[in-house]
């Protein structure tokens, strides 16, 4: 009777030793995510900014994380006045510097569409706008550390009008990309309002491209994209070399079909095609990212958006990374990253690891939130 009570005793003790390790294993583990997979990089903040949007990361040379953000003030408007910010990582997206404003507000005008391209040779570029009317460009020759008085390129611009007389223009948003022959390569859209007030309208929309042959210095336009029947309103779009060195655009729109727009051209300026669905990605109507990865050997194709076409209404909610092993014409790979609220998002590989950077909901107003997976948990 004794030695069956101390057996009691033994196991039950054994088992809350178990429940005490298991239940600290889990709670470890749990911190352990939120800390190195989910960071608040830009956070609305009282007083000063009412909402961060519109994000973009890339990697420098020297393996920064480089992640910009736009702070509205007062609203989460497109037409509220707003910073152009950026911040710094230099250990993989585990600790971030301090915010830095690289394009300060305009009374009132909105400063947006944050575009960086990482050089071959080291140095950042960046374009974005003002009050969708004007562009400008600056660089970086330090790792993002400084930046360079900014150059109204907004005469780029005005060679569109020959075909196409744009009241509205925006860069991007996303990073844009540098070709295998160092052509710096900006997808942007133009819109042709017959509303002007209180702002003018994003809508009816063309696409096209600029780019720069000479590092920076100049800007030059290249052609708009086919406007099609029935692909209304492409806007923002972000740029692919693919594995041949022709150039695909991901084209956000708000067609019917409800699916992604690809364009290609083989110098990415000129001589594009017409627009055509893909039919594994589907349009929330909503900005989203594109990437060319290289992994084992293989290039493959990387994309992010809020994928909804299975909830009502379709919100900008349940984030999905997807992947292509054919240079975009099947997506047969997806995994969700973020169930709840997500919005436009920018991704950027380092070291086989990825990393989204995301609109989600934050109190009142929009966060930019970091998470990163590795390739092999992606593929696997």
């Amino acid at each position: 009777m004794i030695r069956k009570l101390i057996n009691r005793i033994n196991i039950y003790v054994l088992l809350m030793v178990l429940s005490f390790f298991y239940s600290k294993t889990v709670s470890a583990s749990a911190t352990l995510e939120v800390v190195s997979d989910s960071v608040v990089v830009f956070a609305p903040e009282d007083g000063k900014y009412a909402s961060m949007r519109i994000p973009a990361i890339v990697v420098t040379q020297k393996g920064s994380l480089l992640a910009f953000g736009v702070g509205r003030i007062n609203s989460g408007s497109d037409w509220a006045d707003m910073d152009l910010l950026l911040r710094r990582s230099e250990d993989g997206g585990k600790t971030w510097g301090p915010i830095q404003v690289v394009a300060p507000r305009a009374g009132g005008k909105p400063t947006d569409n944050p575009v960086p391209i990482v050089g071959k040779d080291g140095i950042i570029h960046l374009l974005y706008q003002r009050d969708y009317a004007y562009a400008y460009y600056i660089r970086s020759e330090d790792d993002g550390l400084t930046w360079s008085v900014p150059m109204n390129i907004t005469a780029t611009f005005l060679s569109f009008k020959k075909e196409y007389n744009w009241k509205v223009l925006a860069p991007g948003p996303g990073h844009g990309i540098q070709l295998k022959n160092g052509r710096l390569l900006v997808p942007v859209w133009l819109a042709d309002s017959d509303k002007l007030l209180p702002h003018r309208s994003h809508r009816p929309s063309r696409i096209a491209t600029i780019y720069s042959d000479d590092n920076g210095k100049t800007w030059k336009a290249g052609a708009l994209i086919p406007d099609v029947p029935g692909f209304k309103n492409p806007s923002e779009t972000m740029a692919v070399e693919l594995a041949d060195g022709t150039v695909m655009l991901s084209i956000r729109n708000e067609s019917d079909k409800r699916r992604r727009g690809v364009a290609f051209s083989k110098t990415g300026i000129a001589g594009w095609s017409h627009p055509e669905y893909v039919e594994d990605l589907f349009e929330p109507i909503c900005m989203g990212a594109i990437l060319k990865a290289h992994y084992r050997g293989k290039d493959i194709l990387l994309f992010s958006n809020p994928d909804s076409k299975h909830i009502e209404k379709h919100p900008r909610q349940n984030l999905t990374i997807k992947v292509s092993y054919d240079m975009g014409k099947t997506w047969p790979v997806q995994k969700v990253l973020q169930e709840g609220s997500a919005g436009y998002s920018d991704i950027v590989v380092k070291d086989n690891i990825l990393y989204c950077l995301f609109e989600t909901k934050a109190g009142k107003g929009l966060a930019l939130v970091l998470k990163k997976i590795s390739l092999e948990e992606l593929l696997k």
